[in-house]
């Protein structure tokens, strides 16, 4: 019986879809449009609103929420048909200081704590405005979320999960990862809209920045019939989420190539566009980090994840080598850091590893994929792209597609390394095999993400700024827009996007929007 490799290990939760399906295609019914004659479209409003948010997503749904709670009059654009954005797909993962969670546990932390654990594990490459900006108020948003339903498991909070972790326990998340933050906001939003103090324009792309004299005062919308709507506002919050399903545009603005797909589908970096088309820039390029490498299901550029490998030594020692396309291998497979590891694999042509054991080792390890047997590996060997199988190390170098010499040669070091304990080379200690038994395996890997590292800049404020830190007047920016380079620098730091973006929606609307009397 043939394995679907597809079901397993994907990396966001597969309840998440079950819940809510991603509903694409719009209709301009949904809006409530006027069509002018010439076929533009206007919208029939008398003043212009207080604050539009482009995006109903992690950020942009606070922020609506509470600027509406305000009194200020608040009109949301949404491509999507739903509300949710990339909470759809999100593992939800939280981390605050100073929570009623915490200090029911008997927890001390602070802001300043959090701050420090940040710039820490970064190694000071995040932004510290931005970070200081976002763990000082955390631990409100985060009792806000608890308030209105949240509910973590009983263990939490803890240290860390696949990451490096924090020196004290503050990261948690809901049993339905980024759907328990959805179901705990989305209720609120849609309550301010049946009050008729929010409005939302759901299956509406945002395609571009009004502007007078250098000022932002309007957002051109499209439909899918093609129809444009002019809408125009005091203050324009941008929090159209990331560019992680552009490959294009993921490339240009990484310099990577966008290996792995699974990202939220209108993640297209339309709120980049816009924001750089009305004078601003990006920030963060020299923090891109792919995350640990996963089993993708083919050779497409992009391809979908197919399932994982476990290479994390507090779940599972290496009984295997990791080595890249030269055949070489390139860290200690065992180091407890798996910052040193990502890093490592950072600097491998391709992002790409393959893992390479013998039958011995295949034989006596423990499974290194969750739920998996014998059989599921000899399936996976005789059918799946990425696995391979040979009698000996050049065949199966040429198999694979690494550089067969090289690995002949690697292999030998290791298994003198192995033999007299030292692995000089690396350092690694857990050696509890050679590689010398046929037939031989390999596993190829891809390191990929699935989040946007680059970033629009913006100040502590949250306004977009340009290069000489000029404000751009009636501009601002929130959630994966600002970019994991910018709030977590170059190492994932827990808890440090979705968060922030929670915050700096909330924190926007309740007090950083400024509205006229």
């Amino acid at each position: 019986m043939t394995k679907n490799f597809s079901a397993t290990h994907l990396p966001f939760s597969p309840e998440a879809l079950s819940r809510r399906q991603i509903l694409i295609g719009v209709s301009s019914a949904t809006v409530g449009l006027a069509v002018t004659p010439g076929g533009r479209s206007s919208v029939q409003a008398a003043d212009p609103w207080d604050l539009i948010i482009v995006g109903g997503g992690t950020a942009g749904l606070p922020a609506a929420i509470f600027a509406a709670r305000r009194g200020a009059r608040v009109l949301v654009i949404e491509a999507s048909l739903q509300l949710g954005g990339t909470l759809f797909l999100s593992t939800g993962q939280m981390s605050a200081a100073g929570t009623r969670l915490q200090k029911r546990k008997g927890i001390t932390d602070t802001p300043q704590l959090h701050f420090d654990d940040v710039m820490r594990i970064s190694q000071n490459t995040a932004d510290p405005e931005l970070v200081r900006l976002a763990v000082d108020h955390a631990a409100d948003t985060f009792d806000w979320l608890m308030d209105n339903g949240l509910t973590p498991p009983d263990e939490h909070p803890v240290l860390g999960l696949a990451h490096e972790p924090y020196s004290v326990e503050r990261y948690a998340w809901g049993p339905e990862g980024g759907i328990s933050i959805l179901d705990a906001i989305e209720p609120l939003a849609l309550a301010e809209e049946q009050a008729g103090r929010l409005t939302i324009w759901r299956g509406q792309r945002a395609r571009e920045l009004l502007m007078r004299d250098g000022v932002v005062i309007g957002v051109r919308t499209e439909s899918d019939s093609g129809k444009m709507t002019d809408v125009f506002g005091q203050s324009t919050l941008l929090a159209s989420g990331g560019y992680a399903s552009n490959p294009e545009l993921f490339y240009e603005l990484s310099g990577y190539k966008q290996y792995g797909k699974g990202s939220y589908p209108y993640s297209q970096g339309d709120g980049y566009l816009m924001a750089l088309a009305a004078g601003g820039y990006t920030r963060g390029k020299e923090n891109y980090r792919c995350g640990s490498p996963q089993i993708m299901a083919s050779t497409d550029e992009p391809s979908a994840p197919d399932t994982r490998f476990v290479i994390y030594p507090e779940r599972r020692q290496p009984w295997e080598i990791q080595v890249n396309v030269n055949g070489e291998r390139y860290v200690a497979e065992d180091s407890a850091s798996v910052d040193v590891r990502e890093h490592a694999l950072l600097r491998q042509p391709d992002l790409r590893t393959w893992l390479i054991f013998d039958q011995a080792i295949l034989d006596q390890s423990p499974s290194g994929i969750e739920g998996w047997d014998k059989a599921d590996f000899d399936d996976a060997f005789d059918s799946h792209p990425m696995f391979f199988k040979a009698q000996t190390i050049g065949e199966l170098a040429e198999k694979s597609g690494v550089d067969g010499d090289s690995l002949v040669a690697t292999i030998e070091q290791y298994n003198r390394a192995q033999a007299s304990g030292t692995d000089s080379a690396f350092g690694r200690t857990h050696m509890p095999l050679p590689i010398q038994q046929a037939p031989f395996y390999a596993i190829r890997q891809q390191g990929f993400s699935i989040t946007s590292t680059v970033g629009i800049a913006a100040d502590d404020q949250l306004r977009v700024v340009r290069e000489d830190s000029s404000a751009i007047e009636g501009l601002y920016a929130a959630g994966e827009l600002l970019g994991s380079g910018q709030l977590m620098g170059n190492t994932a730091v827990g808890g440090m996007m979705v968060t922030p973006a929670l915050t700096f929606g909330r924190v926007f609307g309740e007090t950083l929007l400024k509205l006229k009397a």
